[in-house]
């Protein structure tokens, strides 16, 4: 595992997007070689995304051979209403670069038959070689896509029923209307994540500091999903300073020092 502590938010979301860019430029994807990205919804990735469209104005980066697929999809919302996840994903990155639209993935999550939608999803990673770099955030209970406290570890693409803390957190994007947050969703598994040959995750702020802790200093535990990734042979975890507020003061020191020497 690498752990990369910055600053603030700002520093360590720009981070991400210039290492995720970095890497599809060294791929150097075609049609028929694709890179393939997986990617999260929320408010920690906003900026992130926002530094990417940046690059493709300025023509460093495009994503005319980049595949995505995103993590997750709550289930009974309109496909186009404002808090679905393929809005959210419209509008903060496929409408302002060059994504081609039959290369972008999402779980339908109205769909009749869920389990058989699920298994669509899995195959469809599977067809074009398996996810190449699995970008994520975390929530504050470990949680990973919608992979909530007591996940299997091993777990595929499947329904998922929400936690009432992953409810509460969301309702900031329903006018703070819980009973307007969907109570289940289509997710990736940890099992999915831990198939991508890379997993980068974004942790920022204070009420992320416990969920880092667990990942970097605790046991691998479904309690805690996060703590999956202690399994992954690429992990890369970028935080802001916030976020490393529960970590022992000799580990924190001890991951600047691998920094500073690389």
């Amino acid at each position: 595992m690498r752990l990369v502590p910055l600053p603030d938010a700002q520093a360590a979301s720009i981070w991400v997007a210039h290492y995720i860019a970095g890497r599809i430029q060294r791929f150097q994807p075609t049609k028929d070689r694709p890179f393939v990205l997986g990617l999260p919804t929320g408010g920690t990735p906003v900026p992130v995304y926002a530094e990417l469209v940046r690059l493709y104005r300025e023509g460093k980066l495009s994503f005319a051979h980049v595949v995505s697929f995103n993590m997750d999809e709550y289930i009974g919302l309109p496909t186009g209403h404002p808090q679905s996840y393929r809005t959210f994903m419209h509008e903060h990155l496929f409408d302002q670069v060059d994504m081609l639209p039959e290369n972008i993935n999402f779980l339908d999550s109205n769909t009749e038959d869920p389990q058989q939608e699920c298994a669509r999803y899995e195959q469809a990673m599977s067809d074009v070689g398996g996810v190449e770099l699995f970008f994520g955030g975390v929530g504050r209970d470990g949680h990973i896509a919608f992979n909530e406290p007591g996940s299997s570890l091993s777990s595929r693409t499947r329904i998922k029923t929400l936690t009432p803390g992953t409810i509460q957190a969301n309702a900031r994007f329903f006018d703070q209307e819980e009973e307007l947050v969907p109570v289940r969703a289509l997710t990736v598994g940890v099992g999915t994540i831990l198939d991508a040959r890379e997993v980068v995750i974004l942790a920022t702020g204070s009420q992320k500091s416990l969920a880092v802790e667990r990942l970097v200093e605790g046991a691998v535990s479904h309690m805690w999903p996060l703590s999956a990734l202690q399994l992954h042979p690429k992990t890369l975890v970028v935080c802001d300073e916030d976020a490393t507020m529960d970590l022992k003061v000799r580990t924190l020191r001890y991951f600047q020092k691998i920094e500073e020497e690389s």
